[in-house]
C-alpha cells in the first residue's frame, strides 16, 4: 500500500480507517462531487442567507421538515438548536446568551441520554435537567426513564427536552414528543450518526421532532465541518438569526425572506452566540451536493459492499488462532456491520489493548475501534475501507498476533 499522501509530504502519517465515521480521524471521504462544488464556490461570492435559504429548501424536502440549516458539524446543530429555543425571536435574549436570566432555559432530558456531546447543549446557557435511572442497567426489572418522569420535570422553565436517537433509548420519541407538545415544549433529537437508512432523514420529523441534528460529514459525506439541523420554520429562523453575520446597517439590512424575516425580529440581531461557529459558502455548496447524492444513492448496494468487505474480514481473522471474530448485524437496517474481533490473550500472547495500541503507532496509522478493550474485543468498521486498505488492516492486524 502506498504511504504517498499529502499527509506524508507534511511529515504526518496517515491513517487506514477501520474505525467508522469518527472526527478524530477525519470523518468519511468526502464525496468527489462535493469536492468539486466546494472548488467551485470558492471562485465567486455569494450572500450566505440566500445560500443557506437554498440549502434550507433542499433539507425540508429531504426530511419533511418545515426549514432546515447548514452548520458547522452536528453538535453546533445541537447548540443552534437549544439557542433557537431559549430565545426564540427575543433579540434581546439572543444578544445576552449564553446568560439566560430572565427567560426559559432547562432542557429536560432522560438520564440515559446524557452523554458528553450535551455539552453543546450546556455552552449556550441551558441547564439540564436530568431523569429517571439506571435501573434497567443495574438489573432491576425496572425501565430506566418513564414517560411521567419526563412530563413532571417540565414546568415554566423548560426551554425543551433533549433526545438521543439509538434504536435502544426509551422511551420511545413519539411518546416523549406528545408529552412536551402538551405542555407546549418543543424536543431536540440529536441523531447526528443515524444515517443510513435514508427513511431516517424524515423518521424523527415524523415522529414529532422539532429540530433534527444529523452530522453532514459521516454517511452523507460532506465536509467533515458541516452538520444538518432540520426542523420548525420559527426555530429555524432564530438560529439563521443568532448564527448569520449581522453586522449591517438596518436601513438595508435585507436578509433572505425564506430564511429570515426583519419585521418579526423587530431590529438588527448583534452577532450572535453563532459567531464562532460559522459556516463559510464552500462548506456550504458541498454539504448541498453531497446530500443530493445521498438521497440519489442505491443504499441497499452500499450496505451490501459493507457487509460482503465485513464477511471477508472477519473470515480471515477466523483463521488466526487467539482471535474470534462475528458481525454485529448482517442485515439492511445496521448503519455498518462492524467484525467485532475477541481476543484470547493466553493463545493470542497478545491483549487487544496491545493489538490496538499497536495498530495505532505504526505508520500509516491503522485505526480499529477500540470501544470495548475492556472486554477484550476491538471491531473493524468498513465503512471508511477500500478493498486494499481492508486487506492491509486484516494484515497488519495478524502481524501482531503473530510478532
Amino acid at each position: 500500500m502506498s504511504n504517498e499522501t499529502i499527509y506524508e509530504e507534511l511529515g504526518v502519517p496517515h491513517v487506514v480507517n477501520a474505525a467508522g465515521t469518527k472526527t478524530r480521524i477525519g470523518g468519511s471521504r468526502i464525496r468527489p462531487e462535493a469536492m468539486d462544488a466546494m472548488a467551485r464556490a470558492s471562485e465567486a461570492f455569494v450572500r450566505l442567507s440566500d445560500l443557506q435559504a437554498e440549502a434550507s429548501e433542499l433539507i425540508a424536502e429531504v426530511t419533511g421538515a418545515d426549514a432546515g440549516y447548514v452548520t458547522s458539524g452536528a453538535s453546533s446543530a445541537l447548540a443552534l438548536g437549544a439557542a433557537a429555543c431559549i430565545a426564540g425571536d427575543d433579540i434581546g435574549a439572543m444578544a445576552r446568551l449564553p446568560e439566560t436570566e430572565g427567560v426559559p432555559d432547562e432542557i429536560v432530558m432522560p438520564r440515559t441520554h446524557r452523554t458528553g456531546y450535551d455539552h453543546a447543549l450546556r455552552a449556550v446557557g441551558a441547564r439540564i435537567v436530568d431523569v429517571g435511572t439506571n435501573d434497567r442497567h443495574l438489573g432491576t426489572g425496572s425501565r430506566n426513564v418513564e414517560p411521567w418522569e419526563i412530563a413532571d420535570a417540565i414546568g415554566e422553565n423548560t426551554a425543551a427536552v433533549a433526545y438521543v436517537e439509538k434504536s435502544y433509548t426509551e422511551p420511545p420519541l413519539d411518546v416523549v414528543c406528545d408529552i412536551a407538545h402538551d405542555e407546549g415544549v418543543p424536543v431536540i433529537v440529536d441523531a447526528a450518526a443515524e444515517l443510513p437508512p435514508m427513511s431516517n432523514l424524515s423518521a424523527f420529523i415524523d415522529a414529532g421532532a422539532d429540530l433534527v441534528a444529523f452530522s453532514g460529514g459521516k454517511a452523507i459525506r460532506g465536509p467533515q465541518t458541516t452538520g444538518i439541523l432540520a426542523g420548525g420554520a420559527d426555530l429555524i429562523e432564530s438560529v439563521a438569526a443568532q448564527h448569520l453575520d449581522m453586522h449591517a446597517a438596518e436601513a438595508v439590512w435585507e436578509p433572505a425572506p425564506k430564511l429570515v424575516h426583519p419585521g418579526r425580529l423587530g431590529g438588527v440581531p448583534r452577532q450572535g452566540i453563532g459567531r464562532s461557529m460559522k459556516v463559510g459558502k464552500e462548506e456550504i455548496v458541498g454539504l448541498i451536493r453531497a446530500l443530493q447524492l445521498f438521497v440519489e444513492e442505491d443504499h441497499d448496494a452500499v450496505i451490501e459492499e459493507w457487509l460482503e468487505r465485513a464477511r471477508r474480514i472477519a473470515a480471515e481473522l477466523d483463521d488466526v488462532d487467539g482471535l474470534e471474530p462475528s458481525l454485529t448485524a448482517d442485515d439492511k437496517t445496521a448503519v455498518a456491520p462492524e467484525v467485532v474481533v475477541s481476543v484470547d490473550p493466553e493463545v493470542a500472547g497478545v491483549t487487544a489493548t496491545d493489538i490496538v495500541g499497536g495498530l495505532r503507532r505504526e505508520e500509516p496509522r491503522v485505526f480499529v475501534g477500540g470501544d470495548a478493550l475492556p472486554a477484550g474485543e476491538f471491531t473493524v468498521n468498513p465503512m471508511c475501507l477500500t478493498d486494499d486498505e481492508a486487506d492491509y488492516a486484516v494484515e497488519r492486524i495478524v502481524a501482531h498476533v503473530e510478532e
